[in-house]
């Protein structure tokens, strides 16, 4: 984001957040900023750990992200090898979208289905390898099923279901879904990326043993062509926020939060930046 930058509130602002694992504790960041400010979008989209903390941001739960994604991992210790071995998951599902929504940190789902702006969040399909989208409002079964399936990731977490669909991260297939808001005719868009401007993924053929998810070609086709289309989708946004049309909310420098990040003095420092990024956006009405 360039420094003053500004960004017009229309009927055809989107919000669209990408996932990242632990390095959206910036989008943490981000969104109890914009609910600090009272902005609200006509539409958001967010797939992964955007789809888990845009869900906090359509219920207007300030710091409920913040508070899930930092202080609650350093007291349950949520992502683990242990919880790999001992589940086959190398997160905690059963705290994360069981305990967490409806003991721990109860998610307000009142408040989300009265909400008047749309939310989707976005899986893929282990059948077809493409992605789907979602904005069920009203079923909290089916909102943590979807969650759950957004935020299920390759090679680490097992295969989630979405009415009896098998799914996995929508970010195989859908890492910024940015097209898909310009699709349904949000064509004045603030994205929140969750990796600094210039940031590429390696492009060398990724080459899956045959066991793995072979009961899921087009699956398997996706996971192998996933880094083309998200260098692809970095490079549209960038030509894009050169052109004007597109305001981008991201860290400066290079994070150093991983996926999987567990040091909570690197995630409070994430969390803060992606606060100022917000912070300094100029944000107007029409």
């Amino acid at each position: 984001m360039t420094k003053h930058a500004q960004y017009q509130l229309t009927a055809t602002s989107g919000l669209v957040l990408e996932g990242g694992g632990m390095r959206g504790v910036f989008t943490c960041g981000v969104l109890d900023c914009l609910m600090d400010r009272g902005v609200r979008f006509p539409y958001t989209i967010g797939v992964s750990a955007g789809a888990c903390n845009g869900l906090s941001f359509m219920s207007r739960q300030r710091g409920r992200a913040r508070y899930s994604n930092i202080d609650l991992l350093d007291k349950y210790r949520y992502i683990s090898l242990k919880h790999l071995i001992l589940k086959g998951n190398i997160m905690d599902f059963d705290l994360l979208f069981d305990d967490f929504p409806n003991r721990i940190i109860p998610y307000d789902y009142p408040a989300y289905a009265a909400c008047e702006e749309r939310f989707e969040m976005v899986t893929t399909s282990c059948r077809t390898g493409r992605a789907c989208y979602f904005d069920e409002k009203h079923d909290p079964e089916r909102i943590i099923d979807i969650v759950k399936a957004s935020s299920s990731l390759p090679f680490v977490s097992p295969v989630s279901y979405v009415d009896g669909e098998p799914m996995l991260d929508g970010g195989i297939a859908d890492s910024i879904p940015l097209l898909r808001a310009r699709e349904l005719g949000f064509d004045n868009n603030l994205v929140v990326l969750t990796r600094n401007k210039g940031y590429r993924k390696s492009e060398r053929a990724l080459h899956l043993p045959p066991f793995v998810y072979g009961r899921y070609p087009q699956l398997r086709a996706a996971l192998e062509r996933r880094n083309v289309l998200y260098n692809e989708q970095l490079a549209l946004i960038e030509r894009l926020e050169a052109e004007g049309t597109l305001t981008v909310l991201r860290p400066e420098r290079p994070i150093e939060v991983g996926r999987i990040e567990r040091d909570t003095r690197k995630l409070v420092a994430l969390y803060d930046e992606g606060y100022a990024t917000a912070e300094a956006l100029q944000i107007t009405n029409t």
